[in-house]
């Protein structure tokens, strides 16, 4: 008896939490910043969420409303010594409502991006970041939401020789189902965004002007809602853009609210056009939330009534701006400005409680809680083969409407052919004609594979944003992009080489004959491929254009050394063996000497003169292989590179921080709140009250005992009167 009453408030205490929350649910909503009840649904279950399918997208571009919520969000960077080193976000709660416009405002390192990286799951992962929280999406818990939604960056990314109408009928193609007419849904996706007009302009880029700066973040837009997500997130879309431009884009993020998309930005300093524009807002300084609520005058009002006034004909923008902003100008200032964020965050927190904490029931699904949810991988929707087809339509268009880049490098082989051929003019058969053979063949290999490589690592880190980006949406695979980048890229690279040669050749005057020519142009081509994948690797590894553009060329000239001509393999060092054999400069001299010195005869003046092209051949020790061997040695460099092109791409896709594990939110924290008491007065107060029934049925027992003994008495003394 004693072991049940003991854990009796326990079990009456669950019991009961969960009978309140039937009859007593409260959810937040942000009109009037207060506590409103809502009626009961079912009662709570815990159900494990096996198959994670929480996808919002749907496949037909209708909008389904999603309701995203976050609660807790806090985002700590560590040092090496697990200590506390900045507090990026410190406990930010809020909601997001389908059909309205959120904006996040605050200065520079209140936590804006970092917020916003987080809800859309695209906070770059950290070993020294710690990332606690909860997020929801129409109630239900979930780790990461990066597969739902919409995620428009401030950098536009994207081919620029391809067009406005030619890059979204790609990226509907790989996206949508074959039942989608893809013609049609892309041409209302031009009006819809206001693309119409520079439809079949070219994007553009530095170098070729294309369009303009807001309508390539239009674009941006456009083509996250190829699959009609439901939530949309945008990292300060107005950054970089004038003052009408950035009123377009802010519009047709409104526009995509009043469809009924959920949509997020986050935006530095708006002019007053645009905060007009804006249903909620959420204020940041120093990682910590100021305000949440409504936009417009209920903003204005609220610090209105915390003693902060905004003048009349003030933009509100900046005047939130100077409220929250810590003045570096002076210690004085600094201090000044710090007490007073201190206080408005204080207020803030005191002021919004029931709200923030009607943010602890949020998840009212039908009663249902879903535990450790995750997001299924996105796989395209279309096969390999189609894939590849399409792929290699835009990595072709691409390729060949690339003027600059195109005209750069054939004007780079025809110039170096002319001014090789010229140094190397017309050589004859003498002695010293053996060492200008060997000048001009190096000089050969070494500007074709330099000038592969440079191309490449000036290129790919770019395009390696984009493929990730793409790739993170399920939009195709990894093998079929960089077969249709090859097969689209090779007549184009196989030009260059093949200009080259057809100039050198003749004027040079090397081995007058018509295969052997084209064994000298195939060489160099095929070198010139193993640079270029070599350039992919690189491109693959380098955290940005400058670096890869550092490391190419530094790994180049160590094949360059090891290339054969200067350092003979015979005289190379034991550790460095193997450079000679994984250098395509090497090989690709080699061959070249083998095309040219076999059959050769020169004129033999002294005795220990070279008469044949085979003695030279054994002084570079060359005399072993045929063209064969090195020819093939050069593809399968050439393999290599591809194959830890593709290792990297694989292993180095973006990973982003996901919520550490957080208890989910208890009923008795639930009921506790709903009666105003804390858990522990809460669980006190349940167990008085059984405390008290025990007592009280203690009492009712005793009491029914003795009157059950007093009847007896009465009976046994009936009987002994009636037996007298």
């Amino acid at each position: 008896m004693d072991q049940l009453v003991r854990h009796a408030p326990a079990v009456l205490a669950a019991g009961l939490a969960v009978v309140t929350l039937r009859a007593f649910p409260f959810s937040w909503t942000g009109d009037d910043d207060s506590l409103q009840t809502a009626p009961s649904k079912a009662i709570i279950t815990e159900l494990e969420d096996e198959t994670g399918d929480l996808e919002v997208e749907n496949e037909d571009g209708s909008v389904k409303p999603v309701h995203v919520q976050w609660r807790h969000i806090s985002c700590v960077l560590m040092d090496k010594s697990e200590n506390v080193k900045k507090q990026v976000l410190k406990g930010i709660s809020g909601e997001a409502k389908p059909g309205r416009l959120l904006a996040i405002m605050g200065p520079s390192g209140s936590g804006k991006t970092s917020l916003i990286n987080v809800l859309a799951g695209q906070l770059p992962a950290s070993n020294r970041m710690r990332l606690t929280g909860h997020l929801f999406i129409n109630g239900l818990p979930v780790r990461n939401a990066k597969r739902t939604v919409a995620y428009v960056r401030q950098e536009d990314l994207f081919f620029s020789q391809l067009t406005v109408r030619e890059t979204l009928a790609l990226a509907a193609e790989l996206q949508l189902p074959k039942n989608v007419d893809k013609e049609k849904y892309v041409d209302d996706l031009l009006k819809r965004l206001g693309l119409a007009g520079c439809a079949d302009t070219i994007v553009g880029d530095k170098k070729v002007r294309g369009i303009s700066g807001g309508e390539k973040k239009r674009l941006s837009i456009a083509c996250e809602l190829i699959a009609s997500p439901s939530i949309i997130f945008a990292d300060e879309p107005t950054t970089g853009l004038d003052a009408f431009q950035a009123e377009q884009v802010m519009e047709t993020l409104r526009q995509l609210a009043l469809d009924g998309h959920t949509v997020i930005c986050s935006i530095h300093q708006p002019r007053g056009s645009i905060y007009a524009k804006f249903d909620d807002l959420i204020l940041l300084s120093n990682g910590s939330l100021v305000y949440m609520g409504p936009a417009g005058e209920k903003a204005l009002k609220y610090f209105e009534h915390i003693g902060y006034k905004c003048p009349e004909h003030e933009n509100p923008a900046e005047f939130f701006a100077d409220l929250i902003s810590i003045d570096y100008s002076s210690p004085e200032r600094e201090e000044i400005t710090h007490k007073k964020l201190e206080q408005v965050v204080k207020i803030f927190k005191s002021q919004m409680a029931e709200a923030l904490n009607g943010l602890e029931g949020i998840g009212d699904t039908g009663g249902v809680i879903v535990k450790s949810s995750s997001l299924k991988p996105n796989r395209p929707r279309i096969g390999w083969w189609k894939q590849f087809r399409i792929l290699l339509r835009r990595a072709w268009l691409q390729a060949t409407r690339d003027g600059p880049t195109n005209k750069v490098r054939g004007m780079m082989s025809v110039s170096s052919a002319l001014i090789f051929g010229s140094i190397f003019w017309r050589m004859g058969l003498l002695q010293t004609s053996i060492q200008d053979r060997l000048g001009l063949l190096q000089v050969a290999a070494v500007n074709t594979a330099m000038a592969a490589l440079t191309k490449t690592v000036n290129v790919f880190p770019k395009e390696r944003t984009i493929i990730q980006q793409e790739r993170t949406k399920g939009s195709y695979d990894l093998v079929p992009y960089l077969l249709s980048k090859l097969v689209a890229e090779a007549p184009i690279s196989a030009a260059f080489p093949l200009a080259f040669g057809c100039l050198v050749y003749p004027m040079t005057r090397l081995h007058p004959s018509l295969s052997r020519f084209l064994r000298f142009s195939g060489i160099i081509t095929v070198e010139s491929f193993a640079a270029s994948a070599m350039g992919l690797t690189v491109g693959s590894i380098a955290p940005s254009v400058e670096a890869a553009s550092a490391l190419g060329p530094s790994i180049m000239t160590v094949f360059i050394v090891f290339g054969g001509y200067y350092v003979n393999e015979q005289n190379t060092p034991i550790i460095f063996r193997w450079l000679p054999k994984v250098s395509m400069i090497r090989w690709a001299f080699q061959a070249l000497c083998i095309n040219e010195f076999r059959g050769l005869k020169f004129i033999k003046e002294k005795s220990f003169d070279v008469k044949t092209g085979e003695e030279a051949l054994d002084r570079l020790s060359f005399g072993n292989t045929t063209l064969r061997e090195a020819i093939v040695q050069e593809g399968r460099i050439a393999l290599f590179w591809y194959y830890l092109t593709y290792f990297f791409l694989k292993r180095n896709k973006p990973k982003y921080q996901e919520f550490e594990a957080l208890p989910q939110p208890s009923a008795l924290a639930q009921c506790s709140r709903a009666t105003g008491m804390s858990e522990e007065e809460f669980t006190d107060g349940i167990a008085k009250a059984i405390n008290s029934r025990a007592e009280e049925d203690e009492v009712r027992e005793r009491t029914s005992t003795l009157a059950s003994v007093k009847e007896d008495e009465v009976e046994l003394s009936d009987e002994g009167k009636n037996a007298l």
